[in-house]
């Protein structure tokens, strides 16, 4: 189960990098850390098509029956019409974040911007700081270098990553996320265009399936080295501040 639950969530992270990568087998998902050093260039798509729609309001989020049981009348309230595979992935993570807790790992399902951060703080604190990938407008950025100015923005401590879920109100997945260090990255495309890209680097993958994705890019062994991926536009990451 704990193996289903990390290959879900790295899913959610970089399901817009798997499609990328199917039209462009040039391009990467996944990557070493020791890859981001300043002047390494890399084939990566970080844009995801958002239309910019913001979470709705606590109130009228709450009136939203927000369960795998009404998976259709989500769906429906939320304007999607997902593929078979992509409705599956939506209803397996409903039904995470409604069992709450696995083997110490919370997690919930944020309909509105105030409770993702009331969870967020519920966890790390009240004094918190949330970090996304913001790409300039009209970029694509699908060969970038990485440029001065590398970040820590976590050692391995107390780590909550929100995943977008929906475009047209917004539905984040949160959960809490152990022995993770994440960067703060300024990327430049070849156009001229920029990023200031957050890096997950995974820091145990000793329970990955070594013929996993992830793994298999990267050409190495569970629990030899941490595996990065960048967060996809749209996604945010939580701290203690």
């Amino acid at each position: 189960m704990i193996v289903q639950l990390q290959l879900l969530q790295l899913t959610l992270l970089a399901r817009a990098s798997y499609a990328a990568a199917a039209r462009d087998p040039t391009q990467r998902s996944f990557f070493l850390e020791k890859e981001m050093q300043p002047g390494t260039t890399m084939k990566y798509s970080l844009v995801r098509n958002i239309n910019g729609a913001c979470p709705l309001p606590r109130k009228i989020a709450q009136s939203i029956p927000f369960s795998s049981a009404k998976l259709p009348e989500v769906l429906n309230k939320f304007s999607m019409e997902p593929t078979p595979v992509e409705a599956a992935v939506i209803q397996e993570t409903i039904q995470d974040c409604e069992s709450g807790t696995l083997n110490g790992e919370d997690r919930y399902c944020a309909t509105s911007l105030e409770s993702m951060a009331d969870f967020a703080m519920s966890k790390l604190g009240r004094n918190v700081q949330a970090f996304s990938t913001e790409i300039a407008k009209g970029a694509t950025l699908p060969k970038y270098t990485v440029k001065p100015g590398v970040k820590k923005v976590n050692d391995g401590g107390n780590f909550i990553l929100c995943h977008k879920l929906t475009d047209e109100n917004p539905v984040f997945f949160c959960h809490t996320f152990g022995q993770t260090r994440a960067y703060a990255v300024p990327l430049q495309g070849a156009d001229g265009t920029t990023a200031n890209a957050v890096a997950i680097c995974h820091l145990d993958t000793s329970a990955w399936n070594p013929q996993n994705h992830p793994l298999q890019e990267v050409k190495v062994k569970p629990g030899t080295v941490p595996v990065c991926h960048y967060l996809p536009q749209g996604h945010i990451a939580w701290v203690p501040n």
